[in-house]
């Protein structure tokens, strides 16, 4: 294995230890790997067939010489899942989650945690500190553990108590400061300096950016295997997605990424690049300021205001000018969500795709909705969302005071008297009692399934389908249901004539009626649905909270 060290500063090449904190030359503490890739563009493509699926699979490109496999916990090589009722509801059927919560300790900063601590177990070097605000310590302490390494980690007194418990647990010693992350990295590097401890320094420690990467080129190999290759003058390339979005708070996690793209196109790999998009919560989006005023240096926030601690760096440093490069050269953007956008988005990805993420993780979904609403992000586009990590416990703040519905049912004496009436009497208490009964048409099943999801998760609902509109018809005469979603454009008898058909019948004029549609409405087509309709929804529009809002208007 061939690499060295390079200097961003003054160019200086020189070997490669985790000892070495900055460049001997001019003391920049901001270097940059480098591989011999005309070397690996040959070899490493017959050497990957044989490998298991995990971070390891590509060593030749990882600042690690002999890697011990009993440090290892099964980092990497985690599941890119598509999302396909997401990709319905929001009118983008290429999406796909990247799920790092399914690395050894859930979340991706296991793979900054394994490369380095691998590196340090290398070196000899049995101490080290850590500045987190939760997942990295959570991640260093597993990994220091294994390889027999203290870890002193220091916390933010914001960081969740179960986190805390979690880092302490792997016996790690914490260290909780009552300030901001800003502050606790500054007590921690004066820790590490009176002391001579090795300090992890984030985007400026070599083999956490380095780990980063591994996430590109897992993501490559992966959507080929899904999408299949792309060929181009007679070649064959690993695919690569037209976005990549990520939840950022010091940016580390996408510069990698972006090395890592980078590095398979100089490989001859893969021919494209994603776009970046990284977001960050609007109460501490230091990144998010500088770029909508054209600037390549962040002014730091010095009172966050987000309650989304895992994200809240004020102070990105040159980090952000770093990423500002980047994310412009790949034509991508920064964005910012609130608090509130982020917990919706938490109950959008748990309802739709039965993952369950942390609040961190959610920002970089509630961004994916923003970027898809005004426009960025096309229909035609492929796009990986980094789930960067596990759930914590729901928090009230999260939840609100409605997260369940009690059912409270009668006494044993009631039952035995009127045993069917008591159970419908208790029941009511949750069902919505007005319009309990649904007709959904449409000629596509998965539309159906996940219009019935939605509903299902706003309440108890009696749910019937429908095909087609003769199949609609006959249905709804038979049922007579309280509300329908009807879809417009449908082979054989459209929705035009289904609404035509429920407007003559007595029984059937009354029935509120909700039209969603994929097509754009002529003038014409608009004027024939005045007035007979309760509302018009256009597919893909689902993420705007139109359907829930005009559905609850009718439930209240």
């Amino acid at each position: 294995m061939s690499f060295v060290v390079k200097c961003m500063d003054c160019g200086h090449t020189f070997a490669f230890s985790p000892t070495t904190v900055q460049c001997p030359n001019c003391e920049s503490p901001w270097r940059n790997v480098e591989y011999d890739y005309d070397v690996l563009a040959q070899t490493l493509p017959q050497e990957l067939p044989k490998r298991p699926f995990d971070l390891w699979r590509y060593r030749e490109l990882l600042p690690v010489r002999n890697p011990s496999p009993n440090i290892s916990l099964g980092e990497g090589g985690t599941p890119l899942i598509q999302a396909y009722n997401l990709g319905m509801m929001l009118g983008v059927p290429n999406i796909f989650i990247k799920d790092e919560r399914q690395g050894p300790t859930a979340s991706f900063k296991d793979r900054q945690a394994a490369i380095t601590i691998a590196a340090l177990k290398e070196a000899g070097i049995t101490e080290m500190v850590a500045a987190s605000t939760g997942n990295v310590a959570i991640s260093y302490s597993a990994y220091a553990a294994r390889a027999g390494i203290k870890l002193w980690a220091f916390v933010t007194s914001l960081v969740p108590a179960v986190k805390m418990r979690e880092i302490a647990l792997y016996g790690s010693q914490v260290i909780k400061v009552t300030g901001s992350y800003d502050q606790a990295k500054q007590v921690a590097a004066e820790f590490s300096r009176q002391r001579g401890i090795y300090i992890d320094m984030g985007a400026k420690t070599i083999t956490s950016v380095e780990a980063m990467k591994t996430l590109a080129y897992e993501v490559s190999e992966q959507l080929t295997s899904i999408l299949g290759s792309v060929n181009d003058g007679g070649r064959t390339y690993w695919r690569t997605p037209d976005w990549y979005i990520q939840s950022i708070s010091g940016g580390m996690g996408p510069l990698g990424v972006d090395k890592g793209f980078h590095e398979l196109r100089m490989m001859g790999m893969v021919k494209g690049h994603p776009a970046l998009a990284a977001v960050q919560a609007e109460g501490c989006a230091p990144m998010v300021h500088a770029w909508r005023e054209g600037k390549d240096t962040a002014t730091p926030v010095t009172n966050p205001r987000t309650h989304i601690e895992t994200l809240a760096t004020g102070d990105p440093g040159r980090t952000y000018t770093l990423l500002y490069r980047q994310v412009k050269e790949s034509g991508g953007t920064f964005e910012s969500v609130t608090d509130e956008e982020a917990y919706r988005a938490m109950h959008v990805l748990a309802k739709m795709e039965g993952i369950s993420a942390e609040p961190a993780a959610a920002v970089a979904f509630a961004g994916l909705f923003k970027l898809i609403r005004n426009g960025k992000i096309k229909p035609t586009d492929t796009v990986v969302i980094n789930c960067t990590g596990h759930t914590m416990p729901a928090e009230p703040m999260i939840l609100g005071d409605s997260w369940a519905r009690n059912v409270v049912l009668p006494s044993k004496a009631a039952v035995d008297d009127t045993p069917q009436e008591g159970l419908l009497a208790a029941l009511s208490r949750v069902a919505d009692n007005r319009f309990p009964r649904i007709a959904i048409v449409d000629d596509t099943a998965d539309a159906r399934r996940l219009i019935r999801r939605i509903l299902q998760s706003q309440g108890d609902f009696t749910i019937f389908e429908a095909s087609d509109g003769y199949e609609a018809i006959a249905l709804i005469q038979k049922e007579l249901p309280d509300l329908i979603i009807l879809d417009l454009m449908m082979p054989g008898m459209d929705g035009f004539s289904v609404i035509e058909a429920l407007k003559s019948n007595d029984e059937t004029s009354g029935i509120p009626v909700i039209v969603s549609t994929a097509k754009e409405l002529t003038a014409d087509e608009k004027k024939r649905l005045q007035g007979r309709i309760q509302a018009l929804m256009q597919k893909g529009d689902f993420l705007n909270d139109e359907f829930l809002d005009e559905v609850r208007s009718l439930l209240n």
